[in-house]
């Protein structure tokens, strides 16, 4: 089966990116940091693809399918935030968390089954997965920005631009979230016959969606700023809740989005 080579994929890819943080962090050449880390990031993406070959399926059915995704945006994020903003830190980080999700995948396989279920057989399937879980990345760059951020306010100091790139990126997050929420809706009146149902996992995914207006609200009306950097990283919490915590709520067995 093709699960059985990940394990030498991932070491690939995590062995470039600590190469790449090496170059990054500690000898401060930009260069061949970012050549490492775009290096773990193709080698992961070519397993994606022969994945979704073997499978003869888009391998987004699983949680441990949408970690595969889950890495390689958030890789993919963390280097082009360097290659365009010079955020070698933000790259270092984000391949080190990719890098978590991905052991993740190893230590606890999940079952790859090449069928889907008649739900799934919809065309809003690969929309509305892919643009949530890459919404889930920028958000997530948003909340190690907002985790710096709080590390200067602390020290008292302030990166203007780093509060500006923030604010922008979860402007995109933010948006590619609804998105997926309004791809989710259609699906289920395709599937279900209605486009809400109050499902645990569409009352988490409205209250993260909240939980991010009010940091927005909260920049605009230029609130202190540190507030709404605290606010920005409860946020996160409450999208990591939906994504991966509603499974283990007591509702979770009578939830429809339970596959």
């Amino acid at each position: 089966m093709m699960w059985n080579f990940f394990i030498w994929y991932v070491l690939f890819s995590i062995g470039c990116w600590l190469v790449s943080g090496y170059f990054a962090l500690y000898k401060k050449r930009e260069t061949p940091a970012e050549i490492f880390a775009f290096l773990g990031l193709a080698v992961l993406g070519i397993f994606i693809a022969q994945l979704w070959i073997f499978l003869e399926r888009p391998p987004l059915r699983t949680m441990g399918e949408t970690r595969l995704w889950y890495a390689f945006f958030l890789a993919f994020l963390g280097i082009f935030a360097s290659c365009r903003w010079k955020y070698a830190w933000l790259m270092s980080i984000s391949c080190l968390i990719a890098g978590v999700f991905l052991i993740v995948d190893v230590v606890n396989p999940e079952l790859h089954s090449k069928t889907l279920m008649p739900a799934l057989q919809s065309y809003w399937f690969i929309p509305h997965v892919t643009v949530y879980i890459f919404s889930y990345a920028l958000l997530g760059v948003s909340c190690l920005c907002s985790l710096k951020l709080i590390c200067q306010f602390r020290n008292g100091s302030e990166d203007k631009e780093l509060l500006k790139f923030t604010d922008n990126i979860v402007y995109v997050g933010l948006g590619f979230l609804l998105l997926g929420l309004l791809f989710g809706a259609f699906w289920a009146k395709e599937a279900w016959g209605h486009y809400w149902a109050w499902d645990p996992k569409e009352t988490w995914a409205f209250i993260t969606v909240i939980g991010y207006l009010m940091y927005i609200h909260l920049r605009l009306q230029n609130t202190t700023r540190q507030i709404a950097v605290y606010i920005l990283s409860f946020a996160f919490v409450l999208l990591m809740i939906t994504w991966l915590g509603v499974s283990y709520l007591p509702t979770a067995p009578m939830s429809i989005h339970t596959y």
